[in-house]
């Protein structure tokens, strides 16, 4: 579904609430009230809160699919430099919208809600398939070795990510960054984590590693 203006603006209003409230704790009312749209509007547009939270991961989940078919129809770019691209434009998606990944890592350890779940498999299948057809045709091109547990691969970065941005303050405090300005911080991180998981990446991919 093709989201206009305002059904992002309410979208993204709900992301918001639902990170810092809770999906549970969060009402339409709220999501309302903050967005300055009636009711009903929401309503018309979504049907309830547990479409509404369906269309937030359509609306950030998306856009991943767009990138990696943007990145396979890509005949300039060596398999190599495509993952590259894959994992340093994930490290960017988890980093500017850590509200979002914060209620989906909730919604799968709570395991509430089936429709969200099933949309999630669907949505990492679909995912992995195209990410499989990536590291095909590396493996074609002999740049990438053979048996590569794509799922494994991709658990291994979402993982990785997920986990060090969760638990920022300790890794300031491990590492004696708590003085550093957040920008500055962010940016170091995002670095770090993208050179981490790419040498990860190329140990399990290329005879290189």
């Amino acid at each position: 579904m093709a989201y206009n203006d305002k059904h992002i603006q309410i979208i993204e209003t709900a992301e918001q609430l639902f990170a810092k409230k809770g999906y549970e704790a969060t009402t339409v009312r709220d999501i309302a009230g903050q967005a300055d749209v009636n009711i009903a509007m929401i309503s018309y547009y979504f049907g309830s809160k547990e479409k509404l939270l369906e269309a937030l991961f359509n609306h950030r989940l998306g856009s991943i699919k767009m990138g990696v078919e943007s990145l396979l129809k890509n005949d300039f770019l060596s398999p190599g430099k495509k993952v590259d691209i894959l994992i340093d434009e994930h490290i960017e998606r988890v980093i500017h919208h850590k509200g979002f990944y914060k209620i989906m890592l909730c919604e799968q350890v709570i395991n509430k809600n089936p429709v969200i779940i099933n949309l999630l498999i669907e949505i990492k299948k679909r995912n992995a398939e195209l990410i499989n057809k990536l590291i095909n045709d590396g493996q074609k091109k002999g740049v990438f070795k053979k048996n590569v547990d794509v799922v494994l691969l991709m658990s291994t970065m979402l993982g990785t990510v997920i986990q060090v941005l969760i638990n920022q303050p300790f890794y300031r405090d491990f590492n004696n960054l708590k003085k550093m300005p957040a920008k500055k911080f962010e940016e170091t991180m995002q670095k770090k984590l993208s050179a981490h998981v790419k040498k990860i990446f190329k140990a399990i991919l290329t005879n290189e590693g």
